[in-house]
């Protein structure tokens, strides 16, 4: 008896930064933070859902790219006024209003609920165009039916 030959799957390694790559990013964060205060209170405060999606689920790499693309781009609504005003007081008076929180931070929960739910909404389309399609199939053979006699179409 011939078995077929079994290939090994190649496992895909989650990502992970080098020594180097945190190095430099530790530098880069530390010089943003001497260069520019007031970016670097908002980010901070605004990034912290992006931070927790990478702390508690790392390997799920589309989960933390679709939840910090909507968080930045909530923070990007704030740092337009920043670069009006350019101060430090200005940075707290914005993290110190209430809208501009719950844009930041409502930004990344609805990068969340796309994540979780855009699978469901690609299923429910396909479900729907399913049933169209089967729609069509029966009215199809209904006019072929009441075409062509009920004795040659027979059901099994």
């Amino acid at each position: 008896m011939i078995k077929p030959i079994q290939r090994k799957q190649a496992v895909k390694k989650p990502f992970k930064f080098s020594i180097a790559q945190k190095i430099i990013f530790m530098i880069a964060i530390i010089t943003l933070a001497f260069i520019a205060p007031q970016i670097a209170i908002i980010l901070a405060i605004g990034l912290l859902p992006t931070f927790t999606v990478l702390l508690t689920d790392s390997k799920k790499t589309d989960k933390l790219l679709i939840v910090g693309c909507f968080n930045m781009t909530g923070i990007f609504v704030c740092m337009m006024d920043i670069f009006k005003q350019y101060s430090l007081t200005h940075s707290v008076s914005i993290l110190s209003n209430v809208f501009n929180i719950i844009i930041m931070l409502g930004a990344a929960a609805l990068g969340m609920i796309i994540y979780y739910e855009l699978p469901n909404l690609f299923v429910m389309i396909s479900k729907a165009s399913v049933h169209r399609r089967l729609r069509n199939i029966d009215d199809k053979i209904e006019k072929l039916t009441t075409e062509w006699g009920s004795e040659i179409i027979q059901d099994k």
